[in-house]
């Protein structure tokens, strides 16, 4: 068995796994091992289950890092017996018993609140489910002000929508209570209220980075400085 953590990258809504490609690059570049699986996207529950079912199949420790919505994630998935640390990327840093939705009620809102676009999707034997986007004109400024308008034209085109439920979910545990973290702050995002990152990470006692000017999309605009935090958490946790 491995002693070197494997990192799982969580993305979160409005993205997909290949958000991380620079991250990845960097990492694998520094021989660290590394998977971003696909996150549903459908609710707090069922999303972190999935989660905690990907990294307890990892033979080793694993290191969680979540990206916005994935933040709340591997707040709930964290528990899993292997996980022995947490990096959250301009994520949402949850409590116990705390929604998305409340956390970002302490706060003025961000503009992404105002641009989003709802969209329905069938659900078996059920009334159709809720999802939204972030409107494709407004998706560069409040996603992705730092990346290249050519990249942020596909990224809008390819975003992965939230069951608008998701917002109301609570978390039934906050893995940081037990797990060492670490989060960054992307200093300009325009998606999540700098604010709400900040008091969920100072709230978890993680090690804090904030990026000056970087946007929602600091993965995709700021790969190294997110790959160093990362494996700043992976040499603590080795």
């Amino acid at each position: 068995m491995s002693t070197t953590p494997t990192v799982l990258l969580v993305h979160g809504a409005f993205a997909d796994a290949t958000s991380w490609s620079g991250v990845i690059e960097e990492l694998q570049k520094h021989g660290v091992p590394v998977i971003a699986p696909p996150n549903p996207l459908r609710g707090l529950a069922s999303d972190a289950a999935y989660v905690a079912s990907v990294a307890a199949q990892i033979d080793g420790p694993v290191v969680l890092v979540g990206h916005s919505y994935g933040g709340a994630l591997i707040t709930v998935a964290g528990v899993t017996e292997n996980v022995v640390g947490l990096v959250y990327v301009a994520a949402y840093v949850l409590e116990e018993g705390e929604s998305l939705g409340e956390l970002q009620g302490r706060f003025p809102l961000s503009p992404l609140v105002s641009n989003l676009k709802e969209w329905t999707y069938p659900i078996p034997g059920g009334e159709p489910g809720v999802e939204v986007t972030i409107a494709e004109d407004a998706f560069p400024s409040v996603f992705a002000a730092d990346v290249p308008a050519d990249v942020t034209k596909v990224l809008a085109a390819a975003q992965r929508p939230l069951a608008a439920s998701a917002f109301g979910e609570t978390a039934p545990v906050a893995a940081w209570q037990t797990r060492p973290s670490w989060a960054l702050v992307a200093g300009a995002d325009e998606a999540i209220n700098p604010e709400v990152e900040r008091f969920g990470a100072k709230r978890a006692g993680a090690t804090i980075v904030e990026l000056e000017g970087a946007s929602h999309a600091v993965a995709v605009s700021r790969p190294k400085e997110v790959a160093d935090l990362i494996r700043d958490a992976v040499r603590a946790t080795s």
